[in-house]
């Protein structure tokens, strides 16, 4: 960052760092716990909309990535777009495997990342649940290199104590995002 950039208040962007999902694992034992909530097996990673024959080979080469593994039964990835016109690639897993899940995220990230579409990634998101069923999925913001709790309720409307708990008991464990107008809400994500 040069002189005029610290003058002027501007300052570089984080780049992503993709193996900060690799805390994903510990945050969890963590969570479980401190608040009782366990991973529920699915995850996600979203884009904005890719069109085209770059993006379908990208599709067919993660698909084929993940159909690698012999342990994994049903379709490797399930491929969406929700009302907001975002893509979705959703992954599932036993709950108790959240270090294979994580690993699929990453092979995800990287795959498109690497493939050049890596300006397109918005967020990954694993999602958990505790004994009262209710909601929380840990996402992590692709351009900020960030994590943040998002706990939906019914109506559109956030567990904002919740949210704020979990920010509190898992920030030893992963890099948190500390401006709250970047905790996004996540309506009608693949897997929460």
């Amino acid at each position: 960052m040069g002189f005029w950039d610290t003058l002027l208040g501007r300052s570089k962007p984080v780049r992503p760092d993709l193996d900060q999902l690799f805390g994903l694992p510990s945050a969890a034992i963590t969570l479980q716990a401190a608040i009782g909530f366990t991973p529920t097996g699915a995850g996600s990673v979203c884009f904005a909309s890719i069109e085209g024959g770059a993006f379908t080979q990208v599709q067919q080469e993660v698909r084929a990535l993940l159909d690698v593994d012999s342990e994994r039964t049903g379709a490797p990835v399930e491929f969406s777009r929700d009302g907001y016109g975002y893509s979705w690639l959703l992954s599932h897993r036993a709950p108790d495997d959240l270090p294979a899940l994580v690993g699929d995220l990453h092979a995800v990230n990287t795959a498109l990342q690497d493939s050049g579409f890596g300006p397109q990634l918005l967020c990954s998101l694993v999602s958990f649940h505790d004994a009262e069923l209710r909601s929380l999925a840990l996402v992590y913001l692709y351009k900020r290199g960030t994590f943040y709790p998002f706990a939906p309720l019914p109506g559109h409307k956030r567990d904002n104590p919740l949210e704020l708990q979990v920010k509190a008991v898992i920030k030893d464990d992963l890099r948190i995002e500390q401006e709250l107008s970047r905790w996004f809400p996540l309506w009608g994500a693949p897997g929460l």
